[in-house]
């Protein structure tokens, strides 16, 4: 289950926080990638993974550098390939969230609600403390107002 962390502060000091998922995937993810990586490409971006560097746009089917992912595709894959780490996910829309949300473990970042509507259980830091939200509507609580 994903942790969200609204406040960098409950970070643990032997958790590396990541703020530039694209220049992290560029440098280390993309030594990373399998067959994970191939289905959630298509899941988000909707191209086909060629190979360890190039994809197959959705648009015109042309063959691009894997760097032209989308950002939101470059976080999940950041945190799928690297879950001690945290990362903000300011930058993923729609089509990455709810993927994000639904990933095994990792960590995640913002300060301010990104929610999908059908979302799984959570597990959130608040003041060093974790519990499990499993709610859409608690879940924004928790982020307007520090539960």
């Amino acid at each position: 289950m994903i942790t969200i962390y609204k406040d960098k502060n409950d970070i643990s000091d032997d958790m590396e926080y990541v703020e530039l998922n694209d220049i992290f995937f560029n440098q280390k993810t993309i030594l990373k990638l399998d067959n994970y990586a191939k289905e959630i490409i298509e899941k988000v971006d909707g191209s086909k993974l060629l190979s360890k560097y190039k994809i197959m746009s959705k648009f015109n089917e042309v063959a691009l550098d894997i760097d032209c992912l989308s950002t939101g595709c470059k976080t999940i894959l950041n945190v799928l390939y690297f879950p001690n780490k945290v990362f903000c996910m300011k930058e993923c829309g729609d089509n990455a969230i709810e993927l994000l949300y639904s990933l095994k473990n990792g960590n995640i970042y913002s300060d301010y609600a990104m929610i999908p509507f059908d979302m799984p259980a959570v597990r959130v830091a608040n003041n060093s403390k974790y519990h499990i939200i499993n709610d859409y509507e608690e879940l924004k609580e928790w982020w307007e107002n520090e539960m």
